[in-house]
């Protein structure tokens, strides 16, 4: 299904900044970050990204959808380490057929940490059906949001 006018590929990128400090807890033993933690700092940042476009998981889902991830691969480029800042900076790719994010994320000296892309599908809560085209309601909140910009 095709959106008139619409497309991810707006000239203005959709993207939001979320900040974090390394918590204790998200350490191992040598005070780095444990590998599997970025995947929530992401998960952050794209919550952050979808209340930007007005469509949080409590929306989708009284929308009748959910949005798994189907596709995450990460690129570990320098270990965070307990209490640094971080910036992950979240950034709409996809979104007519699915929602694909970008993800970076920053030390607090601008050295870039872990670099990653989510894919997630839309599925129907009714029938357990995916979707390979993005359901109306995202497409509106995305006219919605750049009719704004």
């Amino acid at each position: 299904m095709v959106h008139e006018g619409y497309t991810s590929t707006q000239s203005k990128k959709l993207s939001v900044e979320t900040y974090i400090n390394v918590p204790f807890f998200d350490v191992d033993s040598m005070g780095l970050t444990w590998h599997g933690h970025y995947l929530k700092y992401f998960e952050l940042g794209r919550c952050d990204l979808l209340k930007k476009i007005d469509y949080t998981y409590q929306q989708m889902e009284a929308s009748n959808y959910i949005w798994p991830i189907v596709d995450l691969r990460v690129k570990y480029i320098k270990s965070a380490r307990f209490d640094q800042s971080l910036k992950v900076i979240t950034e709409l790719v996809e979104y007519e057929h699915r929602l694909k994010l970008a993800y970076k994320i920053i030390g607090e000296n601008g050295e870039s940490l872990t670099k990653a892309t989510t894919i997630q599908m839309a599925v129907n809560m009714t029938t357990g059906e995916t979707l390979f085209s993005s359901p109306e309601i995202l497409i509106e909140k995305m006219r919605a949001y750049y009719a704004t910009q």
